[in-house]
């Protein structure tokens, strides 16, 4: 007999699934309250079963971190010091996020090693997809 204390089994409301690697996290953690603000709403218009629901989430939530996965773009410190600075205005919507490249060339920033107008290009060129897994990259 073992002097470990005695762990909430599978079904009973205080159990929670234990931490598992990013590559393993399949944890359900039940229902969730979620607030479904336009985004979501027009994602999931039409649909009321919940399972249909969640699964139109789960879906669109892993090709979204697939995408993450496979864009981006190189940057050296001070350029991720100039886009931080930017994107510290908190959420940044879509066209926000595709007005980087003019943000970088009228921000007052400066450190050393930034050269905005080749910041500005490697951004102009880069695909949406590129520019919003940099931001996600930053936290933003």
């Amino acid at each position: 007999m073992s002097d470990a204390p005695e762990r909430p089994a599978r079904g009973d409301p205080s159990w929670v699934a234990p931490a598992l690697r990013r590559d393993e996290k399949t944890r359900n953690v039940g229902k969730t309250p979620v607030f479904f603000g336009p985004p979501l709403a027009i994602l999931t218009d039409g649909q009321n079963n919940t399972m249909e629901i969640s699964g139109k989430l789960n879906r669109t939530a892993e090709r979204y971190l697939e995408m993450l996965r496979y864009h981006g773009m190189a940057l050296t410190e001070p350029e991720r010091k100039c886009l931080a600075h930017i994107c510290n205005i908190g959420f940044m919507s879509p066209l926000e996020i595709r007005e980087l490249p003019m943000e970088v060339e009228l921000t007052r920033f400066e450190c050393e090693g930034l050269d905005k107008l080749a910041l500005a290009a490697k951004l102009e060129a880069a695909s949406f997809a590129d520019l919003v897994a940099v931001v996600e990259s930053l936290g933003f």
